[in-house]
């Protein structure tokens, strides 16, 4: 099998051979998620990906069955840190995103769905009162893998020639939503900053509430695959909560720290007073109130017509992770 994912530490063990997937010779390929996803959805070339939750979910929705995700999550982020407003706009709460023009590189990707849920469950904030504006970052010509249109939302295409980045520095959109940080949100003129000024206490004490801890990519195999050997979906995900369970003892090895934060231990120690010592579960169970939450989102915004059960979204032996 070739398989493609980001290189985390929690994947690196299975980079690096470590981990080896029982019954299978895997070529393990690490490339930038952007890359994978557009390769994947769009051409099929993995045997299996890392992929975005919000296309897996939208594609299976359309009844398209070319892959069978697990319940492995190797991307999660809170997403308050993720909107940015242009400084001299007058928006100083997201109240005043009313009637605003807001940025994001596709309407449907995971990030903005997470974003928009929050801003409307907890400051009011509907997605139909803002006009959305979609297209490359950083890149001109950007187009959504899985174009949407929900009804009752005005969504426009970014000028050609044109980024999000530099429209909103110069005021032609008024707030982005982006996962990555914008070039102009760095370039130190201080043109561009935060909605939510300390997205980290935000972020935590969302966590106190709802016990969400956000989800952003699954791993997805293909349909062909898991049917000619429906053993494989189990033995995939079994190996990358072996590599998981590698880097999460590596954030609490003082002897020596694996990545350069000089309080790292500390920073898991802490993470885990908060959100217990399995911080970011696999399997379905742990994450049900999570998966939910997301497809409440989903369905909300327009992006599927039903709400599928959160079981029905997994092989039945991948629902739960296997205990030592």
């Amino acid at each position: 099998m070739t398989i493609a994912t980001g290189r985390y530490d929690r994947t690196a063990a299975l980079h690096d051979g470590r981990i080896r997937p029982e019954g299978l010779d895997v070529t393990w390929l690490p490339l930038n998620v952007e890359q994978i996803f557009w390769r994947m959805f769009r051409h099929q070339e993995f045997d299996a990906s890392e992929l975005s939750l919000s296309g897996t979910l939208i594609r299976l929705g359309r009844g398209v069955r070319d892959f069978t995700p697990i319940p492995v999550f190797l991307s999660r982020s809170f997403r308050h840190d993720c909107i940015y407003v242009n400084a001299n706009a007058g928006i100083t709460n997201p109240a005043d995103l009313a009637g605003r023009r807001m940025g994001v590189p596709e309407f449907q990707i995971t990030a903005a769905v997470w974003a928009r849920g929050l801003l409307e469950d907890e400051y009011g904030l509907r997605q139909e009162d803002v006009t959305w504006v979609q297209g490359g970052l950083e890149q001109p010509g950007r187009r959504p893998q899985e174009p949407v249109s929900p009804p009752g939302v005005t969504i426009e295409e970014v000028p050609p020639g044109k980024t999000l980045s530099r429209m909103l520095a110069d005021g032609e959109i008024e707030a982005l939503i982006s996962p990555r940080r914008p070039s102009v949100f760095e370039d130190g003129t201080d043109r561009v900053v935060r909605l939510i000024p300390d997205p980290w206490a935000a972020s935590r004490d969302y966590f106190r509430q709802t016990g969400i801890f956000p989800i952003m990519h699954l791993v997805a195999i293909r349909q062909p695959i898991v049917e000619a050997n429906p053993w494989v979906p189990q033995t995939l995900a079994a190996a990358f909560l072996a590599a998981k369970r590698l880097a999460d003892a590596d954030l609490r090895d003082t002897a020596a720290l694996p990545i350069g934060l000089p309080f790292l231990v500390q920073h898991a120690e802490d993470t885990a007073a908060l959100m217990g010592d399995d911080y970011w579960p696999y399997g379905v169970e742990a994450n049900r109130p999570t998966l939910e939450a997301f497809l409440r989102y989903a369905h909300r915004q327009g992006l599927i017509s039903e709400r599928p059960d959160v079981d029905a979204l997994f092989p039945a032996s991948t629902r739960e992770v296997s205990r030592i």
